[in-house]
């Protein structure tokens, strides 16, 4: 396939709208396209689509996702770049992912099974990548296709833990607020004890490594008039390798007892409404060192090695089938969900590319090892 016909499967990839749960069109649009690439192709009971193609007893899992947030921006191609909603994330790597993977199978050396999965509401729920699981997939290592960057590897995200509390006292008329507990100002006491346990502000250099804490939301109050006797926030709290969201738990239920210990005549009650383990993989295995090598061969520099601070699909699978996972894909994540998404064409293609040799290096790496 020629360079002009790469592009354009992007930008007909990018034509189809499809927020977290309208995937529907597009599906039928990856179906076809594999299809006729020469994939074996299956859709799941939720919307997933999976395709086999390649032969081996050696599976490399590759793993993006064809919905978008919500914001239709409109197609155009200008200077080089493509622009709409997906181009980055992240519909430019699973074109890449889907094209390289039909293309390097022709190659003799390309001993390997190469699933490749377009799930469905990643930006959403991750619906998708749990429906895999839960499915059984298997795979010995695994890419995800996301905007690392084309020269970029990211080899670990975060964990995060979601805690939903809430906080109640008596009321009374708002012209004595000296009588009454405030709901609003306790909710903000407890956070100020919580932020102090996991002082952001305080973190070293690289930010990958410390826990950090942020509050993403507090609603209260009833009417001018009345005493907040009930409040809820939110609290977003991210994990580095190393701890657990169990122990990040633990240690902020500790502040909540402490902080009633002092506030009796407040109620708290709290819950984790979303946990997820860190993930990072070893910087010396043999699928870092595979895309390492593509990168430095069609670069002609080293491969930089990301440790992010967010928290991906490559947390829930890592930690589910326990294999060598990283995230790899063309396109500037700092434009993921604006009004400027865009993706440079030459990186698309050189994307394509590099996960060809990579794919090839890999099998060579994994033979190896296997047959000492």
């Amino acid at each position: 396939m020629d360079d002009k016909k790469r592009v354009q499967f992007l930008t007909n990839l990018l034509g189809i709208y499809s927020p977290s749960g309208c995937e529907e069109a597009i599906s039928e649009f990856i179906i076809a396209k594999m299809e006729k690439l020469g994939f074996s192709v299956k859709e799941d009971s939720i919307g997933n689509i999976i395709g086999e193609i390649g032969k081996g007893e050696l599976t490399i899992l590759l793993c993006g996702h064809m919905d978008t947030v919500v914001a239709h921006l409109p197609l155009r191609i200008e200077k080089g770049k493509i622009y709409a909603r997906g181009a980055v994330d992240a519909k430019g790597p699973l074109a890449s992912m889907i094209l390289a993977a039909a293309s390097v199978v022709k190659n003799p050396n390309c001993n390997a099974k190469l699933v490749v999965a377009s799930v469905v509401e990643e930006e959403a729920t991750s619906r998708g990548i749990k429906n895999l699981i839960k499915d059984g997939i298997s795979a010995d290592y695994a890419i995800f296709g996301e905007p690392s960057g084309v020269g970029n590897i990211t080899i670990g995200y975060k964990g995060n833990l979601h805690v939903k509390i809430i906080c109640k006292t008596d009321t009374g008329h708002s012209s004595t607020p000296w009588a009454f507990e405030n709901a609003l100002e306790k909710a903000f006491e407890l956070w100020g004890q919580i932020k102090s346990a996991f002082p952001t502000d305080k973190a070293p250099q690289n930010p990958f490594y410390s826990v950090t804490a942020c509050l993403t939301q507090i609603i209260g109050g009833f009417a001018n008039s009345v005493i907040p006797f009930k409040s809820e926030m939110h609290i977003d709290l991210r994990i580095p390798p190393k701890r657990t969201s169990k122990e990040i738990l633990n240690q902020t239920i500790k502040v909540i007892e402490k902080y009633l210990s002092k506030n009796p005549k407040v109620k708290v009650t709290y819950a984790v409404e979303d946990s997820n383990e860190p993930f990072e993989i070893d910087k010396t295995s043999p699928l870092v060192r595979a895309l390492s090598f593509s990168i430095r061969t069609i670069n002609g520099k080293p491969a930089v090695l990301l440790r992010k601070t967010g928290t991906g699909d490559m947390n829930i699978l890592g930690r589910a089938i326990n294999v060598p996972i990283v995230t790899y894909g063309p396109g500037d994540s700092h434009l993921d969900h604006t009004k400027d998404e865009h993706i440079k064409i030459r990186d698309y293609l050189k994307s394509i590319k590099i996960y060809e040799k990579a794919i090839l290096k890999l099998c060579e790496l994994h033979y190896k090892i296997e047959n000492k």
